[in-house]
């Protein structure tokens, strides 16, 4: 058992967008797994402030690269987890919402990557995870601008891991479905609402992110030495199962 709980001991781990939600719950898995994580966001939050993480100022849509100079000299890990659910008929978007859900998803992580990439190379192995969605490859109405955002982002994934591999870095993403997070409120702000959301999977529920916690620093981890450019659908079964 202590060898599981310490497995990251001495890993410097970055999670970008990490205050709340699947950022805060990866944060704290990996704190209690011996993991030295450092978030970067726009502004922190009470409760990483509580878990005593050190906190980095960034606005991926405003990009500024300087924000790496006070962060360890080598990171074994990068996790990318902005996103957005913003839900509208096809004919109710206009070029800029697409633009705008790139920007965050894609662009946003392009930047990250290439400024940190020094850091990446300098351990023997490191691990880079970033999140898609099912909506990407499973056609849902009202989410054209996100799921063309995050197939992109599956493509960089790809082509990142076979870059990457003979530098010892790991690219993976995963592709959750719907989760109970602060992002998620406005879908299941009601009991009725909880309750047809769960329907919709074949497990019978919605995610936690502790779920995605879990996934993401299987990622990280030795564990997943041989795993790379792969996207991990932790989705409740929605992306591959009917139930009859």
């Amino acid at each position: 058992m202590e060898w599981i709980m310490n497995r990251f001991d001495n890993k410097h781990i970055l999670i970008i967008g990490g205050t709340s939600g699947t950022g805060l719950a990866i944060a704290r898995q990996l704190q209690a797994e011996g993991a030295n994580v450092t978030v970067a966001s726009r502004k922190t939050s009470d409760a990483i402030e509580a878990l005593g993480i050190d906190h980095l100022e960034l606005d991926v849509l405003a990009f500024d690269p300087t924000f790496t100079k006070d962060l360890s000299n080598e990171l074994h890990g990068l996790v990318y987890c902005p996103g957005s659910i913003k839900l509208k008929p096809f004919e109710r978007m206009n070029p800029e919402d697409f633009r705008q859900e790139y920007e965050l998803n894609v662009m946003g992580a392009i930047q990250s990557i290439k400024v940190l990439l020094p850091l990446l190379r300098k351990p023997d192995s490191a691990s880079i995870v970033l999140f898609s969605t099912v909506a990407a490859q499973l056609g849902m109405p009202f989410h054209a601008s996100i799921a063309s955002s995050k197939a992109a982002l599956e493509g960089l994934t790809v082509s990142l891991a076979a870059e990457f591999a003979s530098a010892g870095i790991r690219v993976n993403a995963i592709a959750p479905s719907l989760t109970a997070t602060p992002l998620s409120q406005s879908l299941l702000n009601t009991p009725e609402k909880v309750e047809a959301a769960d329907k919709r999977h074949p497990l019978g529920r919605v995610g936690q992110p502790e779920d995605l916690a879990k996934a993401a620093t299987y990622l990280l981890s030795e564990d997943a030495s041989w795993t790379t450019g792969q996207v991990l659908h932790v989705d409740g079964g929605m992306s591959t199962l009917r139930m009859l």
